[in-house]
């Protein structure tokens, strides 16, 4: 900031303090002179009503309209009581016009512009009376004073509307300013809640399936070791596909780990991620740690691995598949992901799950049900599942409903909104 920018904004937040000082120096350069006009009765007369002109000037921009009024009313006093020539103080009231004009509200300085004429009418018929000047002289000296006035104001003006735009353009940067703080909070929290249904649904699927098989092959190891060996099989190849998945998600955090890691992967990278291991969003996982999002079309791998964790699970296809936005399709994905995970969890031992993908016109339905505990099934009131499920089905404009089905178990229905089906995806 410049010096004479310092200065503009001390003389701002230190307006009194700066007028009054202002108003003191015109006091002592007015009140000497106005001793020796002609026209005052004595000199204390001169004085008292230069000081009294000079008095409210601390106020004029504090209190533009209340200081602009008590000039005009001494002003106006000395030519009602008979000293209408005027006196250089009387200058002042231009100074007042000028600070109501800038600093005042509307109604303020146009009073003080309307009633300018009056006042200069005012002197030039006092003078007339008082010293029988004739009407020309007395309306060239209403003239003059009227010119004056109206040279002040349209200074002031321009000065005004010059305040005005400035105020206006600092208002609007401060609001852009908190538009963009709160733009920035909203994006943080929305990023925020999309990567924790992410990672709740990656997590809680992967434990749940890792789970079952360690829980089903403690009891088979007794008997069937082969048995168990194809359970910790499956929970070692869950967890290493949860694992890359966790990675492929973190790393949308941390652009830059690939390249701070080298050609040779990143520190710590399991050998099956390296090496293309499934993921658990239904595909592989490349070299590199990416993949692509998982969509409709791996629900059958849900399925599948729902199935080899011990549930009794069929897929069942209704309608004409076709393509799908990829937040649609992980969408649908995620559901169904999150409802078998909740089979798993509160389904009981051994139930029969049956997942319906219907195809309509304008939509796609997909229903989880089974015959688990339904309604019995003990909760302890902290998932997030159901939440973020139906999060993801508002947000794509389509509705979600679940709970226990009548005759025993749970069915989860969601209806996602889909693009229209093309006339090349008609064909059989």
């Amino acid at each position: 900031m410049r010096w004479w920018e310092r200065v503009a904004a001390w003389d701002v937040t230190h307006r009194l303090a700066v007028d009054a000082a202002g108003a003191v120096v015109l006091g002592l350069l007015v009140v000497p002179v106005s001793t020796g006009v002609l026209g005052m009765p004595t000199r204390a007369a001169a004085v008292l009503w230069s000081l009294a002109l000079v008095a409210p000037l601390p106020w004029r921009r504090v209190r533009p309209a209340a200081s602009a009024a008590a000039v005009y009313a001494v002003a106006l006093a000395h030519v009602v009581v008979g000293t209408p020539l005027v006196l250089p103080a009387d200058l002042l009231v231009l100074v007042a016009l000028y600070s109501v004009t800038v600093h005042g509200p509307t109604w303020a300085y146009r009073t003080a512009a309307g009633t300018a004429p009056v006042g200069a009418a005012a002197v030039g018929l006092g003078t007339m009376a008082r010293f029988g000047w004739g009407p020309r002289d007395a309306a060239f000296i209403a003239f003059v004073i009227v010119l004056m006035c109206v040279t002040v104001f349209a200074v002031a003006l321009v000065r005004r509307s010059r305040r005005v735009a400035i105020d206006a353009l600092v208002d609007r940067a401060r609001r852009l300013e908190i538009e963009r703080d709160q733009q920035a909070r909203i994006a943080t929290a929305a990023e925020r809640a999309r990567i924790a249904r992410e990672m709740h649904d990656i997590v809680a699927h992967s434990l749940s399936v890792i789970i079952a098989q360690a829980d089903g092959g403690r009891y088979a190891a007794a008997t069937d070791p082969d048995a168990a060996g194809r359970a910790l099989t499956t929970v070692a190849e869950t967890g290493r596909a949860a694992l890359a998945d966790m990675r492929r998600l973190l790393g949308v955090l941390r652009p830059t780990e690939a390249s701070d890691a080298g050609p040779t992967g990143s520190a710590g990278s399991s050998p099956g991620a390296a090496a293309g291991a499934p993921s658990a969003g239904g595909g592989t996982v490349a070299a590199g740690g990416l993949s692509p999002q998982p969509g409709v079309e791996d629900v059958a791998a849900l399925v599948a691995q729902a199935r080899e964790s011990g549930v009794r699970a069929s897929l069942v296809r209704m309608g004409t598949p076709r393509t799908l936005p990829p937040g649609t399709g992980l969408t649908v994905y995620r559901i169904c992901q999150e409802s078998l995970t909740n089979v798993l969890k509160h389904a009981g031992p051994s139930p029969t799950v049956t997942v319906l993908l219907q195809w309509g016109a304008a939509s796609l339905a997909l229903e989880v049900s089974d015959d688990g505990r339904g309604a019995a099934a003990a909760s302890d009131g902290h998932g997030q599942g159901l939440l973020g499920m139906r999060e993801r089905a508002v947000m794509l404009g389509g509705t979600l409903a679940a709970g226990p089905r009548p005759g025993g178990g749970y069915r989860v229905r969601a209806e996602i909104p889909i693009p229209p089906l093309r006339p090349e995806e008609d064909a059989p």
